[in-house]
């Protein structure tokens, strides 16, 4: 970083903890109380409240997706005068500049500011982002998105040799729900909800989307999964992973497929549903296979110490309104071989047993024991059945990232057809994979200290919530200069993280390693 930017950075920042400091308060009491309020509009300057839209600019150059998209995923005979990757990188920008659905486009467009921001005379209305994503076919949604696993490749690229040890891909199907009447290819599933049923592919290590696939709402969790499962085997391999590990709940399974992963040296620990042969399996085990479980009881605060548990205030309502209240007491591993029906080979079953009160009000009723079954070929050796339980409660961060992509807006559907929200879908969740790479784009250099502080701020942006990042990194407003053959994003305000924003700034502006 620039030593002149460097200094106006900790001046801000020394301003800003002296006015906020307890010991230099000014007597203002109550504190929010403004004078007489004016408004005004600017002659000349323009500013846009996402000034860190232009490091996101910058990565995209670095990585030239629009190179990619417009290459792998051709969808116009002509550019008159919009680009495929004029429309996608549209949709993914409105995303992280605030918009959350297809209408605020028309809010973007009509921002000259935000027009200048990105070095363009004008970017498409809802209505042609809505024709653009109806011209797609199946193939086009997949080309698409094997498009953009080229620049995908290019920041992996970028990561140090341990970041290659172990990929970790999770699968997992999620309801879009949609009130909408006349939309082709919507179904219901078993609770009663309307709408598509998508089936997502994701990376754990960075929390990346690999694929996206839109279904109809009636379509069964695994329905292609194997397929997708090997094409980000296939990512994976290319890109220089030496393991592989595949993830996925009881509807992944995928029995069938075991055998060809198993021998193509692919690892897995995939949940299996509680089927009467198992259960009797698990019952008939010695005592002497049983294993205690034990979690984390507490959290530790930066003192060292452990932070005492708050009370359960819910537990107190059912028990007082003697509701029926099923309370763990303890769990219990142990494992044993299994050979699926479906399988030639046998594989390691691991069977978690909880021991469950069950109780109303004060009085209990009885205890109940469920099993919990996950199928692995991970050796013994390198994984214990408590690891193995551990790893597979570990995909629940797949939620997370798919509730992510539900309050962003990109697990949404403002289209009329199954192929052309799945279209959209890829779209807008390219915001989310680029707020991923922005993090891989920091390079771990310099000392100890320095290398331990980067890889910190690269971990804090991989597992920021979208509404974090964009308040952290992405609002923060600037104003627009054009100067010569430059673009000039003069920040306006100081904040925390723009050490980080600058430090991205300039690792984007640096040429990729090959």
């Amino acid at each position: 970083m620039q030593r002149s930017r460097r200094g106006k950075l900790e001046a801000r920042k020394h301003r800003v903890k002296k006015r906020i400091d307890k010991a230099h308060w000014n007597g203002q009491s109550p504190m929010i109380d403004p004078p007489t309020i004016q408004y005004e509009l600017a002659e000349r300057t323009q500013a846009i409240a996402a000034g860190g839209l232009g490091v996101v600019q910058q990565l995209v150059r670095q990585l030239e997706v629009a190179q990619s998209i417009n290459k792998g995923c051709p969808i116009f005979k002509f550019h008159l005068p919009y680009s495929e990757a004029d429309h996608v990188l549209n949709m993914a920008y409105n995303l992280l500049a605030g918009g959350t659905c297809l209408e605020h486009l028309e809010l973007r467009r009509s921002d000259e500011a935000y027009l200048d921001a990105l070095g363009a005379q004008r970017i498409p209305d809802p209505t042609t982002a809505g024709d653009f994503c109806r011209r797609f076919s199946v193939w086009d949604v997949f080309a698409l998105q094997e498009a953009l696993h080229e620049p995908r490749r290019k920041v992996w690229q970028q990561q140090p040799e341990s970041f290659f040890e172990l990929a970790v891909i999770e699968a997992d199907g999620t309801m879009v729900e949609t009130c909408g009447e006349r939309k082709e290819g919507i179904g219901m599933n078993h609770k009663g909800q309307w709408g598509y049923h998508p089936l997502v592919m994701t990376l754990a290590n960075t929390r990346e989307v690999l694929y996206l696939v839109n279904r109809s709402g009636n379509r069964p969790s695994h329905e292609n999964a194997a397929g997708y499962f090997d094409r980000s085997i296939e990512l994976c391999r290319r890109a220089g992973f030496r393991q592989v590990r595949l993830r996925g709940d009881t509807d992944f399974s995928q029995t069938t497929h075991l055998d060809r992963w198993h021998a193509a040296g692919v690892e897995f620990v995939f949940g299996m549903d509680a089927m009467p042969n198992l259960v009797e399996l698990a019952e008939n085990l010695p005592d002497s296979a049983w294993k205690r479980l034990d979690r984390k009881t507490g959290r530790v605060n930066k003192s060292g110490k452990t932070r005492a548990r708050r009370p359960n205030y819910k537990e107190q309502f059912v028990v007082k309104k003697q509701y029926k209240n099923k309370r763990l007491e303890r769990e219990f591993v142990a494992e044993f071989d299994y050979r699926p029906t479906a399988c030639k080979h046998t594989y390691r079953m691991v069977v978690l047993r909880k021991e469950v009160s069950v109780s109303e009000g004060q009085q209990k009723l009885f205890d109940d024991s469920p099993y919990f079954f996950f199928i692995t070929n991970v050796a013994k050796s390198e994984a214990s059945p408590q690891r193995v339980v551990r790893e597979s409660n570990q995909r629940s961060d797949q939620e997370n990232i798919i509730a992510q992509l539900k309050s962003m807006g990109a697990l949404s559907a403002p289209l009329s057809d199954l192929v052309s929200n799945g279209a959209y879908m890829v779209m807008a969740a390219l915001a989310w994979n680029l707020k991923c790479w922005l993090g891989l784009s920091i390079t771990e250099a310099g000392g100890p200290t320095a290398r331990a502080k980067r890889r910190s701020e690269k971990h804090r942006i991989l597992r920021m919530d979208f509404a974090t990042f964009r308040q952290t990194l992405m609002d923060v407003p600037a104003q627009i200069l054009t100067c010569g053959r430059r673009l000039i994003y003069r920040l306006l305000s100081w904040r925390p993280s723009l050490e980080t924003l600058f430090r991205i700034h300039t690792c984007v502006a640096l040429p990729l390693r090959h």
